[in-house]
């Protein structure tokens, strides 16, 4: 029975890797909702502590307006609702059984008032601070890597589709044993690039070594020389290697002879020249 493993052959560590991976990346996550929870949570108790506040404040002034006693408290709270029914019932526990003036009951609504003020402020300062570290902690996570990911795009990138480098390209297919392709590939990259020797060297290469066929690296090297005015070490090598062609492979010595003299001539009082001529002579035609 084939699995995603046996089929993939991928071994076990790799495998084990994935998955604390994985189980990394879930801690995160899990990490991030309880942060998120949290801080809602804390926001919505800080905002309804803020209205415990301003209703308590609205009920001292509605108590003082009215001129309302302690005992007309649990009537309010009967008809009360939501905060406003939550107010009067910590004003009505902190009277307790004690029969209040207006004043008195004021003053309790607004000791419950400043209480409630108190604890939200420094609630609201740790909620601000907690805040803002995960805000920056987001930031520098996340949003700031992204930012100098797309600000180096802009600097360095032209925003296009990155063009495919024929050369490696045709290094692939050399590599994958389609010789024909790698030198349409490299011919691709001569054309691209006509001042550098690379591409065909390398097509020469493959000619001779991988294809067997030295006349067809022999035209090559002629059609390199015939259309492109080479630098004169890039000439030299190509005659260099012509002459290496037909003396070692075709067997041609009097035309590999005649090249060397054409180095000779073309480029005098070099080492080129001093080169070619040593090759006459190992040839005992010098």
């Amino acid at each position: 029975m084939y699995t995603i493993r046996s089929y993939w052959n991928i071994p076990w560590n790799y495998l084990g890797e994935i998955e604390k991976i994985r189980s990394f990346l879930s801690v995160i996550y899990v990490l991030h909702l309880i942060a998120i929870v949290a801080l809602v949570f804390g926001w919505k108790q800080q905002a309804y502590n803020k209205s415990l506040v301003a209703e308590s404040k609205a009920l001292a002034n509605e108590i003082s307006s009215d001129n309302l006693m302690s005992d007309q408290i649990p009537n309010m709270l009967k008809e009360a609702k939501g905060i406003r029914a939550e107010v009067l019932q910590k004003i009505s526990t902190n009277i307790g059984d004690k029969q209040t003036d207006a004043e008195e009951t004021i003053a309790v609504a607004n000791k419950i008032a400043d209480g409630i003020d108190s604890s939200s402020t420094f609630m609201g300062i740790f909620m601000a601070f907690i805040s803002a570290g995960y805000a920056g902690i987001i930031f520098v996570v996340y949003i700031l890597p992204m930012l100098a990911h797309r600000a180096t795009d802009t600097v360095f990138g032209s925003g296009e589709e990155v063009e495919k480098d024929p050369m490696t390209d045709a290094r692939s297919k050399n590599a994958q044993g389609d010789y024909e392709g790698a030198i349409e590939a490299y011919r691709l990259a001569a054309e691209k690039d006509p001042e550098n020797r690379m591409p065909w060297i390398e097509i020469i290469k493959i000619q001779r070594e991988m294809l067997q066929q030295p006349q067809a690296a022999i035209d090559s090297i002629r059609e390199a020389l015939a259309n492109q005015v080479w630098p004169e070490n890039d000439a030299t090598f190509f005659l260099f290697r012509l002459a290496d062609l037909y003396k070692n492979d075709m067997q041609d010595v009097d035309t590999a002879a005649a090249i060397m003299r054409q180095v000779m001539e073309q480029f005098p009082e070099t080492r080129h020249s001093a080169n070619a001529r040593n090759k006459l002579q190992e040839w005992g035609l010098g």
